[in-house]
């Protein structure tokens, strides 16, 4: 693995402030049934890492005090951790909108026979990875077999009520580029999307979110493996957009790694870059009222999400 942020760290990337905290995005480990090629956080079967339930803990107390409103559930796949119904469940009590960050075919796995359920009955917001509706493209990127799991997967959700017209259960769908591209506009994807899956397989959902992949872990390895790292990084430069800077996600976010530690986002959680001026903090010594104003930590990488339409965990800037 090429290691990215020494290529990173020099950068003319404006400076950024916080506003108000609005959503708190939380890795609760880093296995995951899948490998895929895009992955910016090195996910997979035989990772280890998972945050337990002492700091799962911390990080409900934090999210009551913050006043945040989202709790933001990613990974690996965050419905491996052993306490993730327990985080939700306690996270809805608290009057939070709560997102699990899905790869569609962890509903499939055994033991995850009731998850669709229990994701419906907590009326948690389903942000599911489909990064084509080819299956050749899919499969490429996540592995043999995973378009047609997926299927599987979203037809259940559908049939719960997910990304139904009329229904309050949202299911948003999530595409990246298959390679170092930006990705294309992302209201005409997302027609497409529509027609594509509701022709050739019934689906429907509810919208489409766009990501670029950041030159980071697994994909940033893969860049510099193949030559295309600095060539990546200009298309990024040159797409910059002065506008979408308003609207990055660091601004309202925060990002908790498994260990309980809080980043600026989820990319430089990857990067293990921590807030700016204050070292590694912990979610339970971290002072909620004090976040707002206060500066954020920047790298080359933030390009990528400022580049063209620009772009976010809420998909293209401004949609």
């Amino acid at each position: 693995m090429h290691a990215t942020l020494p290529r990173l760290q020099d950068t003319r990337f404006p400076a950024l402030r916080r506003k108000r905290l609005e959503t708190l995005q939380v890795n609760l480990g880093y296995r995951c049934n899948q490998s895929c090629l895009h992955c910016h956080v090195n996910a997979g079967p035989k990772r280890t890492e998972e945050m337990g339930r002492e700091t799962i803990d911390a990080v409900l107390a934090f999210l009551r005090r913050s006043g945040a409103t989202t709790l933001d559930l990613t990974g690996g796949a965050p419905e491996l951790n052993p306490h993730f119904r327990y985080m939700v469940g306690e996270a809805v009590k608290s009057g939070a909108r709560v997102i699990d960050r899905c790869n569609l075919t962890i509903l499939e796995e055994p033991g995850q026979e009731d998850l669709a359920e229990f994701l419906a009955a907590h009326r948690v917001e389903v942000v599911a990875s489909l990064p084509c509706y080819l299956e050749d493209n899919v499969d490429r990127q996540r592995g043999k077999g995973v378009f047609e799991t997926s299927l599987v997967a979203l037809r259940r959700l559908n049939a719960l009520g997910y990304g139904v017209a009329g229904s309050e259960l949202l299911l948003s769908l999530v595409y990246n580029p298959q390679g170092p591209s930006l990705p294309p506009p992302q209201e005409k994807l997302e027609a497409d999307y529509r027609e594509q899956l509701g022709s050739r397989y019934g689906i429907v959902f509810s919208r489409l979110l766009t990501l670029a992949n950041m030159p980071i872990q697994r994909f940033g390895s893969m860049l510099i493996s193949q030559g295309q790292f600095n060539e990546y990084m200009t298309l990024l430069h040159e797409a910059h957009r002065d506008e979408n800077l308003d609207h990055v996600m660091c601004r309202s976010l925060l990002s908790v790694d498994w260990q309980g530690f809080a980043y600026d986002c989820d990319f430089n959680q990857m990067l293990e870059l921590p807030l700016a001026g204050g070292g590694r903090t912990h979610i339970s010594r971290l002072d909620a009222a004090g976040l707002e104003g206060s500066p954020i930590a920047v790298a080359d990488h933030c390009y990528g999400c400022t580049a063209g339409q620009g772009s976010s965990c809420g998909g293209a800037l401004g949609d």
